[in-house]
């Protein structure tokens, strides 16, 4: 696998070619993802987060949407751990998991992707695959203003409304990989 983090792309590698390709959201500033050459270290169907996550009310209404376990909780509330399927852990505690594109760098250091390619990529690795994380986090003014690639020209990619659909220039994966 290949991660490219200034175009905010992953690439599904078999014999060095790459075979699929999708949109991501990487780390934003303060919690970039780590580039170099690491391996899967694990894999994990239906892994939540031990670190970040939300904080609701007893109706399950948000009131800290982007909260962390050292936040204090107010009285009536619970804090809700931040689900990451089909989680495949590179570096750390950083991994590539199916998630949230907002069309800029938005994460805590892992690698987010549409719900379709994070099922495509996890049952296509096994824990070993080499992952090369290389390039810069894009950067704007500040945070709201980075801009993917994928946003330029009203990419389908970065709307969350249309994450499932497939890059079209590699189109869906065959079958056996949804299973």
């Amino acid at each position: 696998m290949e991660i490219d983090l200034q175009e905010q792309r992953a690439y599904l590698l078999q014999n060095g070619r790459p075979v699929l390709a999708s949109p991501i959201s990487s780390g934003r500033y303060g919690h970039l993802t780590e580039t170099g050459s690491f391996k899967v270290i694990e894999k994990e169907r239906n892994h939540y987060s031990s670190i970040y996550g939300k904080i609701v009310d007893a109706f399950g209404h948000t009131v800290v949407a982007d909260a962390d376990v050292d936040m204090k909780v107010p009285r009536g509330c619970r804090f809700v751990p931040a689900p990451m399927p089909y989680f495949m852990r590179f570096h750390g505690s950083d991994g590539m998991h199916a998630g949230y594109l907002p069309g800029y760098a938005a994460s805590h250091g892992c690698v987010r992707m549409p719900e379709q390619y994070a099922i495509a990529f996890f049952n296509s690795v096994s824990v070993g695959t080499p992952v090369t994380v290389f390039g810069r986090t894009p950067t704007g003014r500040y945070l709201g203003q980075s801009q993917s690639p994928f946003m330029r020209g009203g990419n389908r990619f970065a709307d969350p409304r249309f994450s499932r659909q497939f890059d079209p220039r590699f189109g869906p994966p065959p079958p056996p990989w949804w299973r």
